[in-house]
């Protein structure tokens, strides 16, 4: 077999020193958008190059910078791959109601809607588990509303991101960033726009730039998209898999108007059904989603693949018509579990992959985020073990 390359889906868990000082961070007069100092920004760079290196260690071949430049000020955080974005956008703005205490909404065929979070249908199903048993942290600001017209305002906190990893490379290494799709974004309260969809291509026109900045510095764009599927759980009652389809489509159709004129082979699209520790009862079968997400003018897929509600959806890739040129990139170790994968389960699970579409488009990953998800001793075990798993797979052990 190949060499089998590894990657993370981004988020790596951040030293003590970088969470505190993002605690320590002030806010503009918005109250949500973050301030940053020279002595800020030198402890930051100094955490990506050493975040790096650990990765390199570990075992993986294409880093990333562990989402540092993503504020994350406590040591759960599910959702700071999110809430970043608030800090790079105009139009937004602190409302009594936000998308964690609107009220719920309901749907009707033809005509679905995503309900609040707290309405979501595992949520409903296991109260008294998402009452006592599921951890979801706390984020580094509050959540805003689009208030007025969505535009990028994020250009020195990227270049700063394009800065700190690329100065952390090594000559001819690949690395990537992290940036959220139009229709994860689109989350927030929308107080403005018309329309649900408007608000989707105003981000989509928005975001843009960013991705645009991320390619031209030569690195590789991760779109961060799980609400392709976890939207599935966020709309109450269950909607039929055609309305879903057509729902998700849009946010396909955006992030494809969003990336147009990039070249694919630096893009990287992620999904998954959200990152925190429930049941997971109602997520929607990957059979079901995955022709809509093939429709992304995308190099390379990245997925949950070892999360045990989905592992045994691998089969679905080898029933579908995967482009000639896509590269998949399962996720074969779990966020979901504090238990460390065995490297020959590793391998195993690559290997799966590699039999559908061959071990030179196959690039093993995390299933999604480490950082602020389980404990760091954890993660990097987990990491070490990707590492190992891709080694034994090369070999064909």
């Amino acid at each position: 077999m190949s060499a089998i390359r590894t990657t993370t889906a981004g988020s790596l868990p951040r030293t003590q020193a970088l969470i505190d000082a993002n605690a320590a961070r002030t806010f503009a007069d918005d109250g949500f958008t973050l301030q940053t100092t020279p002595e800020f920004e030198e402890l930051t760079a100094q955490a990506v190059a050493d975040v790096v290196e650990r990765q390199r260690q570990a075992g993986i071949t294409l880093v990333g910078d562990g989402e540092f430049g993503k504020a994350m000020s406590n040591a759960v955080d599910y959702g700071a791959w999110w809430s970043y974005s608030f800090q790079r956008a105009g139009g937004l703005s602190l409302t009594d109601v936000n998308a964690f205490n609107e009220p719920p909404v309901r749907s009707e065929p033809g005509n679905i809607r995503l309900t609040s979070f707290l309405d979501r249908r595992d949520r409903q199903l296991f109260p008294a588990v998402y009452a006592e048993a599921v951890e979801v942290g706390r984020n580094a600001t509050g959540f805003p509303t689009t208030t007025g017209p969505i535009t990028y305002r994020g250009q020195d906190a990227v270049a700063s991101d394009i800065r700190h990893l690329k100065a952390s490379l090594r000559d001819g290494e690949q690395g990537f960033l992290t940036a959220i799709a139009p229709g994860s974004a689109a989350r927030v309260r929308n107080d403005y726009y018309a329309t649900e969809e408007e608000h989707i291509w105003a981000w989509a026109e928005a975001l843009r730039e960013e991705y645009r900045a991320i390619v031209d510095a030569g690195l590789i764009l991760q779109l961060d998209d799980p609400s392709l599927a976890e939207n599935f759980d966020q709309i109450n009652p269950e909607p039929s898999i055609a309305d879903y389809q057509a729902f998700t489509k849009i946010r396909i159709d955006a992030i494809n108007h969003a990336i147009a004129g990039l070249p694919k082979e630096q893009v990287r699209l992620h999904l998954c059904w959200g990152s925190w520790h429930g049941p997971h009862t109602t997520d929607i079968e990957l059979r079901h989603i995955l022709p809509v997400v093939l429709g992304a003018n995308v190099g390379s897929v990245s997925f949950e693949a070892g999360n045990v509600r989905h592992e045994h959806e691998y089969t679905v890739w080898g029933e579908v018509a995967v482009p000639d040129d896509l590269v998949l990139v399962p996720g074969v170790v779990s966020h979901a579990t504090n238990v460390v994968e065995h490297p020959d389960l590793v391998a195993q699970r690559i290997g799966r992959f590699a039999d559908i579409v061959g071990a030179d488009r196959v690039i093993a990953s995390t299933d999604c985020g480490l950082g602020g998800r389980i404990h760091p001793d954890i993660a990097w075990a987990k990491l070490a073990s990707l590492g190992e798993g891709a080694r034994r797979a090369s070999a064909g052990a």
